[in-house]
């Protein structure tokens, strides 16, 4: 009925966000979700451009980044998504993911992420580590990042500064910005309270 993969899919999606009432939040997760997935780019995939073309605009489609788990997001990968998809992207991050070896867990702050991403999204999905309690630091993280998200917001002059901050630890260098290591220890002291409030619970 369809001559490829990508029109098959975006029918179907269509058909059952129309069937819905086309609600406010509809995601489609397409099967080139990451850079690492398109053949021979996001910008040049046959599949990507039809999903652009075809699916209704009030869509969001999901996207991780250059690889299933990313280590770093930047404004330039995130405009060659949306330039092809034709909306901005929801990012789904793996960044603490562990289904995949649950012999690990990720503790650390959220980082690798540019500054200034923000009016680029669509909306930011976290996929968490499996085990409840470990996703103390990255929630609390990731909410002092998005703090630091909406002041560039409200700021522009100090958004999508990239190119003169470094991702990663160094993101705090520029003044106001996001620091990994000071969102850091805000949680790790906000923690270290909600173990010993949880400690003097009865029962416990």
């Amino acid at each position: 009925v369809f001559p490829s993969l990508a029109q098959a899919q975006a029918s179907v999606a269509n058909e059952v966000y129309q069937e819905l009432g086309q609600p406010s939040v509809f995601l489609f997760c397409p099967t080139e979700y990451c850079s690492s997935l398109c053949s021979p780019s996001p910008s040049k995939s046959c599949y990507l451009l039809t999903l652009g073309q075809e699916l209704l605009p009030g869509i969001g489609v999901i996207w991780t980044g250059p690889k299933v788990v990313s280590q770093e997001l930047s404004a330039a990968l995130l405009e060659e998504v949306e330039g092809v998809l034709r909306r901005c992207p929801v990012i789904w991050d793996n960044l603490y993911a562990n289904d995949y070896d649950c012999r690990r867990v990720f503790l650390g702050p959220y980082t690798g992420r540019a500054p200034g991403l923000m009016p680029r999204l669509h909306g930011l999905l976290l996929n968490p580590n499996c085990e409840l309690q470990a996703n103390f630091i990255p929630i609390h993280t990731l909410g002092s990042w998005f703090q630091s998200e909406l002041r560039s917001c409200a700021h522009p002059d100090h958004a999508g500064m990239e190119s003169a901050t470094a991702l990663g630890d160094r993101q705090g260098t520029q003044e106001g910005s996001y620091s990994p290591q000071e969102a850091l220890e805000l949680a790790l002291l906000d923690w270290v309270a909600e173990i010993n409030r949880q400690a003097l619970e009865p029962g416990r």
